[in-house]
């Protein structure tokens, strides 16, 4: 009797503790999963980045402030971002303008917009999660699933700022936001004929796209992807190296700070897209699949938002970001192990980064607020 009424009264206390963080729009789960995510990808970066308390500190601080500007997102009714999002949309396209106007960048890659004084920022992140609020505004009013002429439209919208930041040029981060649109679609519900004939159109443009879109340095991209080797101490370096760091770390790695591959600078990049081959070599196996275990718990807890959501604008909009974020892991993961050519696509909250931390936390901010607010 005793053992039933604890057991009660511990039910009733973790309910209560759930709604304290429903009433401030805080979903716990995805907050849990995040934040381990965070921790993780801190002592990773502090390993990948040769002990450099800097990098760390810095990473820090951006995580702060990305956590902060998802619980303050979070406080923001969906229907807010339904209401303004044609505006957004168009102040990022015309952002998007000014970066290959005014814009200024490295390596050939014109990608940042500077506020002299105060700081320098990357439009191209921004419409991760413009795009996707703005293509289910569009699709949630009308009839679905869509019709041809509506699906126009909407891959309209979705060209329009793609082809701007391919100008920049950026393929990694066009492919994830058309991505990010495409998901509006896919979930808005498209039949499989549809799904069939898009499919054979992207198959069938692919030599178009060889030769009239990719420029140079991505083609040998391609070409590195199909055969590493042929270049193994110039463009196949950085995947070879990065497969010898993964293959190395067996089951249970290394140990912390001892990797080889990442300590000694064999490994380019290990503090950004080539990470997780850091977290590969020193914890192995086991780490990797405990990092996974990580993003999975995120994964599912946003499809879950996005299934209980109160309607068609919250539900397209919480599945396209959730897949979004399974788009990033699968990117990254499958570039770094030599599945997937080299796109510059950095693993989510782990690798070192700015605005994308800042913008990736914002959208988790969407996210909760849809969970939150769907029952007021």
């Amino acid at each position: 009797m005793l053992s039933d009424y604890s057991r009660q009264a511990s039910d009733n206390s973790f309910i209560k503790r759930l709604g304290f963080w429903h009433k401030i729009h805080i979903d716990i789960y995805l907050l849990v999963g995040l934040l381990l995510l965070a921790v993780v990808g801190l002592v990773i970066l502090f390993s990948a980045s040769g002990g450099d308390w800097s990098s760390f500190y810095r990473q820090g601080v951006r995580l702060i402030i990305g956590f902060c500007a998802m619980a303050l997102v979070a406080q923001v009714d969906p229907r807010f971002f339904q209401q303004w999002s044609g505006s957004v949309y168009l102040l990022g396209i015309l952002l998007l303008v000014a970066v290959l106007v005014l814009g200024t960048g490295a390596k050939g890659a014109q990608r940042w917009l500077v506020i002299p004084g105060v700081f320098r920022f990357q439009p191209a992140e921004i419409m991760k999660i413009v795009l996707p609020i703005v293509m289910a505004w569009y699709l949630s009013r009308q009839a679905l699933p869509p019709r041809l002429l509506t699906i126009v439209i909407a891959l309209v919208l979705l060209f329009i700022p793609v082809v701007l930041i391919l100008k920049q040029p950026d393929l990694g981060t066009s492919l994830l936001i058309a991505a990010s649109g495409i998901f509006v679609i896919f979930l808005a519900g498209l039949s499989w004929k549809l799904i069939t004939a898009a499919g054979v159109l992207v198959i069938g443009s692919l030599p178009a796209m060889w030769l009239f879109v990719l420029r140079e340095y991505q083609q040998q991209r391609v070409l590195t992807f199909l055969n590493p080797e042929s270049d193994p101490l110039g463009a196949g370096w950085n995947i070879i190296q990065s497969k010898t760091a993964i293959g190395s770390g067996g089951l249970t790695g290394k140990g912390y700070l001892l990797g080889t591959q990442s300590q000694l600078d064999f490994l380019p990049e290990s503090h950004t897209d080539f990470i997780i081959a850091v977290l590969s070599e020193e914890f192995g196996f086991v780490g990797v699949m405990l990092l996974l275990a990580i993003y999975v718990l995120i994964i599912t807890r946003g499809m879950i938002i996005s299934i209980q959501a109160r309607d068609n604008f919250c539900r397209l909009l919480a599945g396209s970001l959730t897949l979004t974020f399974f788009i990033y892991v699968f990117v990254n993961i499958g570039m770094v192990s030599g599945l997937l050519p080299v796109v510059g696509v950095p693993l989510p909250l782990v690798s070192y980064g700015g605005t994308s931390i800042v913008t990736l936390l914002a959208s988790f901010g969407i996210l909760m607020s849809i969970s939150t607010h769907r029952r007021t």
